[in-house]
C-alpha cells in the first residue's frame, strides 16, 4: 500500500493555534504530513526561515509522522517533488474557503495528480490568524493563547 503523504503549505509566520489543530486533527488521516514552509520573495516576515522551523519542530519534536522543510516555487511542484498526494489546508471562515477554492481549483488543472483535503479549524481557533498574531507581539500582548506551547516570540 502507498504511504498517504500530506504537505500542508504555508508562512507560519508564526505558527498558530489553528494551525496546531489542522495538523493535529490531521495526523489520523495519513501516514505523513510535511509541514512546508513557503519562502515568498515578495514577502517580508516577522520571523526568519529558520526561526519559523524551529518553531515548527519544536511543537511537533515527539510527532514521528511530521517532517518539516522549506520550499519555494509552486505547491504543486513540491508535491511532486516529495511524493506526495494530498495538499491539506484550513478553512476559518468563508473568505478562506473562496481564496483556497480558486487555488485548490487551479492546482487541479495544474496537475490531476495531487487532491487538496480541506478542514475547518475549531471555532474556538477560527478567530487567529498569523498577522494576529504579529499584531499583538508587535504591541507587547499576551500572544501565549494565540500559539502553541513551545513558541515563544520574544
Amino acid at each position: 500500500m502507498k504511504k498517504r503523504t500530506a504537505v500542508f503549505p504555508g508562512s507560519f509566520d508564526p505558527i498558530t493555534m489553528g494551525h496546531y489543530d489542522i495538523i493535529s486533527r490531521a495526523l489520523p488521516l495519513f501516514d505523513e504530513i510535511i509541514i512546508a514552509v513557503g519562502v515568498n520573495a515578495n514577502k517580508s516576515y516577522m520571523f526568519d526561515l529558520p526561526t519559523r522551523i524551529q518553531f515548527i519542530e519544536r511543537v511537533f519534536a515527539n510527532e514521528k509522522s511530521i517532517k518539516v522543510a522549506h520550499y519555494e516555487g509552486l505547491t504543486v511542484d513540491y508535491c511532486r517533488d516529495v511524493g506526495a498526494q494530498f495538499i491539506l489546508r484550513g478553512l476559518r471562515n468563508p473568505a478562506d474557503f473562496e481564496f483556497e477554492k480558486a487555488i485548490a481549483q487551479t492546482n487541479r488543472q495544474l496537475t490531476g495528480d495531487v487532491e487538496t483535503i480541506f478542514l475547518l479549524t475549531a471555532a474556538r481557533y477560527a478567530y487567529i490568524s498569523s498577522s494576529i498574531v504579529r499584531d499583538v507581539t508587535r504591541n507587547g500582548g499576551d500572544y501565549s493563547s494565540l500559539v502553541p506551547k513551545g513558541v515563544v516570540l520574544r
